[in-house]
Formats: C-alpha cells, structure tokens, sequence
C-alpha cells in the first residue's frame, strides 16, 4: 500500500484552488488536438464537489447559446490548469441541481458580500 500511496501523493497538486459551492469559476482546462495543446476557459458555476483525496471531482453550469451545459473536471487533473473564483455564491446547500429547472434570474445564485 505504500506504494501506492506514494504515487497518489505524488500526482497531488500542492497547492488546490480554493472554491466553494455556489461560486462562478473560471476553469482553464488544456486541450491537445493532434500535436497541438490549447488552453480554453470554462466559466460557469460550481454546482457540486464529489469525493477526496486524488479522486475528487466538481461539477461546473453554464447556459450556452439557451442550452445548460454541465461539465465534470477533476480537480487533481494535470489538464486543469487553474481554477481562477470570479464571485464568491450564498448557498445553503451542497448540490444545486436545483438550478437545472431554473430559468431567467432565478436561475442565479445570490452573491457573498
């Protein structure tokens, strides 16, 4: 067993983006197409946070085009570059599935003061 957790201490970031619940994150994901790799930028809110440790994944919202989109990313993921918090979310609850019903401003999720 040690050697296992070796390797999964080692694949850990050092230092993990602090996000909550609620907030509106901007999520720079790289893309490898062919030999090239891109970053692109996924900005929506967080809607869930799942599991610990090297397993441990987040669920982003965002409504593209009239549509919502859910994407899940894990959060020790070479592929996720940085996560950058752009406003902070009241909420009172751990999953929003909530707002996957929700349309127009109550869809929105009031803002940290």
């Amino acid at each position: 067993m040690d050697k296992i957790e070796a390797l999964v201490h080692e694949q850990l970031k050092e230092t993990p983006p602090e996000f909550n619940v609620g907030d509106t994150v901007k999520v720079y994901n790289r893309i490898t197409e062919g030999q090239r790799t891109r970053t692109q930028i996924y900005e929506g809110t967080v809607i869930a946070r799942h599991g610990g440790g090297i397993s441990e994944t987040f669920k982003v919202r965002r409504v593209a085009y009239g549509c919502g989109v859910e994407k899940t990313f894990p959060l020790h993921s070479p592929n996720v570059e940085k996560v950058e918090v752009v406003r902070r979310g009241k909420v009172r609850r751990a999953k929003l599935y909530y707002l996957r019903d929700r349309v127009g401003k109550s869809s929105k999720v009031k803002e940290k003061i």
